[in-house]
Order: C-alpha cells, then sequence, then structure tokens
C-alpha cells in the first residue's frame, strides 16, 4: 500500500490491532538518514500493534519501494512534506481515530517530527528515538579530520552535481575519520546490521545532504510542542550528541525522558530494543488510550 506525497507515493505498510473494529489510535512511524522501513521497523510496529494501536511505516520518496525520481538524494524539506503526507493520509484511513495520531521517528526521522510536531493541533503524542536536534552538534561529534572530508564532497555535489545532471554520492556509513555522512566507530557495524535486514537497502546518497544538515536544528521548534513527547536518548551516542538532545527536552512542555547507557545503534536490537520498546509501548499507550 502507499499514499500519495508531491507527485509521487510513499510506500507503506498498516499494521492492524486485534480486537473488534472500532476507532483505533494510530502510531505513524519513519527512518534515519538514507534508511528505509525494513531496516528494523517492523520489530517496533508488531509491539505497538499488540498493544491495540494501528501502525503505519513509510518509505520516504527516492528510498526504499518508494517512487520518486530522484533517488537516494536526501531532502530535508521534501522528507517532512512526506511526513505531512502520511499524517493528511491517515485521517484517511478508516477504523482509526483522527485525534488519537503519534508520530514516531528515530535518530535523522526523531528530527523530523520534532520539526513539524507543533505544526499539526490534532495530534496526540510523539515518540523520539535518539533524536538528530542540531547538525553543528553532531558536525563537530565527527572530529575535524571526517568534517573536512564529508564537507569536500558535499561542497563538489553542490557545485557539480547540478552540471553533472547526476550528484556525487558519499557512503552513509563509515569508521571514523572517513568521508561518510555517519562515520564514527560504532557507526559499520551498527549500521551495517541493520543494512542487512533490507532488501533495497543502497549505501550511498547525494553528498550535498551533509552541508544542508549542519544548518537543521530541529531543537529551536521544541519548545512549540503541546503534546507528550517521549525522548529515548541514549547516553553514549556517537552519532547525535546526548547534550543537545537534552537541551532539546528541557525545552519541550510536556517531556518524558527515558535514557539508555548505550551507543546509537544498541537501542535497535536485543536487550536494549526490548527495554526500550517497552517503554515506548507505554509511553504510547497511556497517552493514546487504545
Amino acid at each position: 500500500m502507499g499514499f500519495p506525497s508531491g507527485s509521487d507515493q510513499c510506500a507503506a505498510w498498516l499494521y492492524l490491532p486485534d480486537g473488534p473494529p472500532k476507532p483505533r489510535p494510530l502510531v505513524i512511524m519513519g527512518h534515519g538518514l538514507g534508511a528505509d522501513r525494513e531496516m528494523g521497523l517492523d520489530r517496533y510496529a508488531r509491539r505497538f500493534a499488540l498493544a491495540g494501536m494501528g501502525v503505519l511505516v513509510f518509505d520516504y520518496r527516492g528510498f526504499g519501494a518508494s517512487g520518486g525520481g530522484s533517488r537516494q538524494v536526501i531532502h530535508i524539506r521534501r522528507q517532512r512534506d512526506d511526513w505531512r503526507a502520511a499524517i493528511a493520509y491517515a485521517r484517511t484511513l478508516k477504523g482509526f481515530d483522527a485525534t488519537r495520531i503519534a508520530l514516531w521517528g528515530t535518530s535523522f526521522g526523531g528530527g523530523h517530527v520534532l520539526s513539524i510536531a507543533h505544526e499539526d493541533d490534532y495530534l496526540a503524542a510523539v515518540v523520539a528515538q535518539c533524536p538528530f536536534t542540531s547538525g553543528r552538534a553532531s558536525a563537530r561529534a565527527k572530529g575535524p579530520i571526517g568534517f573536512v572530508k564529508t564537507g569536500t564532497v558535499a561542497l563538489t555535489d553542490v557545485l557539480f552535481g547540478p552540471i553533472r545532471r547526476k550528484p556525487i554520492r558519499v557512503r552513509l556509513a563509515g569508521r571514523r575519520h572517513s568521508a561518510a555522512l555517519m562515520s564514527a566507530a560504532d557507526v559499520p557495524e551498527g549500521f551495517g546490521l541493520l543494512a542487512e535486514e533490507s532488501s533495497k537497502y543502497q549505501p550511498k546518497v547525494g553528498a550535498r545532504i551533509a552541508l544542508a544538515t549542519m544548518f537543521d536544528s530541529p531543537w529551536r521548534r521544541t519548545k512549540n510542542i503541546k503534546v507528550p513527547v517521549l525522548y529515548s536518548v541514549c547516553d553514549n551516542d556517537s552519532l547525535v550528541p546526548v547534550g543537545p538532545v537534552l537541551a532539546a527536552a528541557a525545552r519541550t512542555k510536556h517531556a518524558v525522558v527515558k535514557r539508555y547507557p548505550i551507543g546509537h545503534f544498541d537501542i535497535y536490537f536485543d536487550d536494549w530494543f526490548e527495554k526500550a520498546v517497552y517503554d515506548q509501548t507505554d509511553f504510547l499507550v497511556s497517552v493514546l488510550r487504545p
């Protein structure tokens, strides 16, 4: 299934809860930087559905099974438009309560949901898992060598990509000091495990996004969010420094913070996934009342 966003279609899965047909709450889920829905999101969605909530999990345009002519090119504004389109589509689905819709975003997707949640007076809740909150902080976390390497490729893409009519691509994941967008010691293994779960994952994207992310600051919009927000925070996060995440939570009027002594990718797997999904389900049930 899918829904329209702009002139293209976003591919999506819809998870239906068990029980008698009646208006149920719905959780909308989207992934992070360059990732698609096959990369670990099914585990979360199944748990939320078991707790009585419907779940809509989608791919951004240009990624995974979604349409879009600009393949593997990340546009911040366009991805946020995909979130808005998903919300609009969710409100047309029969059997769901349009006033009990929650957004769930992880990593870069966590930044997206924090950025747009204040726009909609009828959302009920937000879950931001290890969310991207500050482009400058994430750039500093790369270290000077990785920053210069990635910035050089990104600038080359900005200058010469349009002339070539083809983006200059960079790897999504790499070791510390590499030119990859995500470069830290735990990235190759952690992101690699998620990538192995996807039949559609591609390892490279247009490099220009590295410059755009530097000037993106989702934390600035958190002060205006009116609904409860659960921040699932990884204290040893190598990609989204914990300080700005906690500062964003402090600006949020109705914030709940759950902290875990783990790295960015540990939250998707094994015991830490179990702990995080338990906390997230408990939060969503308390707010959405399935």
